[in-house]
């Protein structure tokens, strides 16, 4: 018995020992290694302590018939260098507690407090996205951008079906669907957390098709007193990277009319509408831009619009008038990002330059630089109603075209979130004039008007940093 004890004491011991070496090893890390921006607060709380016992010694010189040279009357010096200590400690201190405090509640599973400030510090550095759209194409982008860029998902709210649409229509509550699919997204959080908030209630008087997360919303929005508040609670919960914002806080609805001569009213009958889309509406028809989109916008490097439903989650929010007149404002490149599949009921033989066409006759004034498109067309699954969305003619639009392999391999009518950021991210390098990083086989076509259509039907690969 007392061998097991021992042996077990040994355990422990060896435990605390190496857990000990471990700490230490990652302490001196931090404090030793560059890239984590903790080296100028501990010299600054260093410079402090030295301040401080100057100002002391100048304090005892008060008391005493210490030597010490005087440049200020009376007990000057002693005040003016123990206040100057005070403030570089109480800074550098409180710099180093929110460093590591945040480092600490943005780790990842098996990431060290380094690793994780130096990704909290790249990501301080990123260049700043603006994403339009929603449903999962929006929360697809946003998860593969979230490491690379600062994010800001401007989300359409003119849903009124499934749970989001009951909600709506029960305590006059914005949509909280596609939002809650973008915080997650976005979410640093545990994936039992984010699990939570994506859980549907599968049966209950009332919770059946309920999902937890506009639940939540929901209520928060009643706790805090508005819909932005509980959106902005709701990220900081899940400790979300980047912002997710509606882009009107006016209870919008969507009105199209059909190819047969009728207006449908409601994001749901117009899905569930034969026939074809001619054009879409807002009701009321000049909602104001939520201010936060708008401030987004403004101070953006680079503004994406999709990928998403194009008459319910891409148009919708481009017919909220200010935010148009936001981007069209902008000095940012303009990236369209085209479905790789097309919807049934509503894109149905659409081409890349039919999405276009689309967009640009509800909102003539939009500038479009780039539009990003799938090069994959290799066969979808049988079980898919749907088809690829092939380039088309895209002659008469000024637009740089760039094609590339986007399909999920699971749900190859999805993007790839990882293949659609590395698309995106060399499109920006080469806009801002820089070299980039280059990802996979770029086909980059036209950029000039009516020989924009002409290359892209010969698929004409050209060099930069578009073309690896």
């Amino acid at each position: 018995m007392a061998d097991y004890r021992d042996a077990s004491a040994g355990v422990k011991r060896a435990a605390r020992s190496s857990r000990l070496n471990r700490n230490l090893k990652e302490a001196l890390a931090l404090f030793l290694l560059p890239g984590t921006g903790m080296r100028r607060w501990i010299l600054l709380g260093a410079s402090g302590g030295l301040v401080f016992a100057l100002g002391v010694g100048y304090m005892v010189r008060a008391f005493s018939s210490v030597a010490i040279p005087n440049f200020l009357p009376g007990a000057g010096e002693a005040i003016f260098f123990l206040i100057l200590a005070t403030v570089s400690i109480a800074t550098a201190s409180g710099k180093l507690m929110t460093m590591v405090s945040s480092a600490r509640v943005a780790s990842l599973p098996e990431e060290s407090l380094r690793d994780s400030m130096l990704r909290i510090r790249e990501r301080a550095r990123a260049p700043r996205f603006v994403a339009i759209g929603g449903g999962t194409g929006l929360s697809a982008l946003l998860r593969g951008l979230k490491e690379q860029t600062r994010l800001t998902g401007i989300v359409t709210v003119a849903d009124d079906g499934g749970s989001s649409g009951r909600l709506r229509d029960e305590l006059g509550l914005l949509p909280p669907g596609d939002i809650r699919n973008c915080i997650v997204a976005l979410a640093d959080a545990e994936p039992l957390m984010k699990d939570l908030f994506q859980y549907r209630f599968p049966e209950g008087s009332g919770l059946a098709g309920h999902s937890f997360g506009n639940l939540f919303i929901a209520a928060m929005s009643g706790v805090t007193g508005s819909f932005e508040d509980a959106v902005a609670e709701s990220s900081r919960i899940l400790n979300v990277h980047g912002k997710i914002v509606p882009s009107t806080l006016d209870n919008v609805r969507l009105a199209a009319d059909m190819s047969h001569g009728k207006r449908v009213h409601g994001e749901t009958n117009i899905t569930l509408t034969e026939g074809s889309i001619k054009h879409l509406y807002l009701e009321p028809e000049s909602p104001a831009m939520y201010e936060g989109a708008g401030a987004a916008i403004e101070s953006a490097q680079m503004i994406i619009i999709g990928p998403g439903s194009l008459y319910t989650s891409i148009i919708p929010n481009l017919l909220v008038p200010g935010l148009t007149e936001a981007i069209s404002n902008s000095k940012a490149p303009v990236v369209y990002i085209c479905n790789v599949a097309s919807q049934p009921g509503e894109t149905d033989n659409y081409t890349v330059a039919d999405h276009v066409r689309a967009i640009l006759s509800h909102r003539p004034d939009l500038n479009i630089d780039y539009v990003i498109a799938n090069a994959d067309m290799t066969d979808l699954h049988a079980s898919h109603r749907t088809a690829h969305v092939e380039l088309g003619d895209m002659s008469g639009l000024d637009i740089t075209v760039v094609e590339a392999d986007l399909l999920a391999l699971e749900f190859r009518t999805h993007h790839d979130s990882k293949k659609l950021a590395e698309a995106i991210m060399a499109v920006y390098h080469e806009s801002v004039g820089g070299n980039g990083r280059q990802a996979g086989t770029f086909v980059r076509n036209g950029g000039n008007g009516n020989n924009a259509g002409e290359a892209g039907n010969k698929s004409k690969s050209s060099s930069g940093a578009l073309a690896s």
